[in-house]
C-alpha cells in the first residue's frame, strides 16, 4: 500500500513539474469590451493595466488556469470625461472597487483550436460566474527572446446588472449587456 502512495505522489510531482507558465505581454495584448449607447451605437473601452496568468501542462491548452487582474482606474474609452464617469459610484465606484478579476473553474475544449472558459469574475465587489469563448490563434517562437508565444482571442458576453455596474442608467442609454473582446498574446516563463 505504501509503495502505491508513494508511487502516485511520485506521478503528482512529474506531472506538476511539466505545468508550463505564460503571462500577458500587454503591448500585444487588449483586454477590451463594447457597450451600445442609445439604442444605437457601439461604444468600446479597454483595461489598459492587466495582469494574465495562464498554467497549463499540455500543450494545447486544454488544462488550462486562468487568473486575470484588471486595475479598473486604467479604463480607456477614448473619452477623458466619460472614463471619470465610469470610475464613479454611478459605475465601477473604482475608489472602492479598484480591481476586477476573474479566476477560471474550467477550460474545455469546445472545438479545433475553440474552447470553452468558465470562471469566477469579480467585478463591483459582486462574483458570477461567467463563460466565455476561447479561440486558440496558434503558437510560434519569438524571434528575439527564443521563448514560445501563444494568441488567443476571448469573447463572451454578460450584463453589468448582475454585478451592480451602472444599477441607475437604464439599459436604453447604456445596454446591460455587456461584450468583452479580447486579444492576448501570452509569453511561456
Amino acid at each position: 500500500m505504501k509503495a502505491i502512495q508513494l508511487t502516485a505522489l511520485a506521478l503528482l510531482i512529474s506531472a506538476a513539474s511539466y505545468a508550463q507558465n505564460w503571462h500577458s505581454d500587454n503591448a500585444h495584448s487588449k483586454l477590451g469590451f463594447t457597450v451600445v449607447h442609445m439604442l444605437v451605437t457601439d461604444v468600446e473601452g479597454q483595461f489598459k493595466t492587466f495582469n494574465l496568468k495562464v498554467t497549463s501542462a499540455k500543450d494545447d491548452f486544454s488544462d488550462a488556469k486562468i487568473e486575470l487582474t484588471a486595475d479598473v482606474n486604467s479604463i480607456n474609452t477614448d473619452n477623458d470625461k466619460r472614463d471619470e464617469h465610469l470610475k464613479t459610484p454611478d459605475f465601477f465606484d473604482a475608489a472602492k472597487y479598484g480591481t476586477l478579476s476573474f479566476k477560471s473553474t474550467s477550460f474545455t475544449k469546445a472545438g479545433n483550436n475553440t474552447y470553452k472558459l468558465v470562471g469566477d469574475l469579480t467585478l463591483h465587489g459582486v462574483t458570477k460566474q461567467v463563460t466565455l469563448d476561447v479561440k486558440l490563434n496558434g503558437t510560434t517562437i519569438h524571434p528575439m527572446t527564443k521563448k514560445k508565444v501563444a494568441g488567443f482571442k476571448v469573447t463572451g458576453t454578460f450584463k453589468r446588472s448582475d454585478f451592480g455596474v451602472g444599477s441607475n442608467t437604464p439599459g436604453a442609454i447604456v445596454s446591460d449587456e455587456v461584450t468583452l473582446v479580447a486579444n492576448i498574446e501570452l509569453d511561456q516563463d
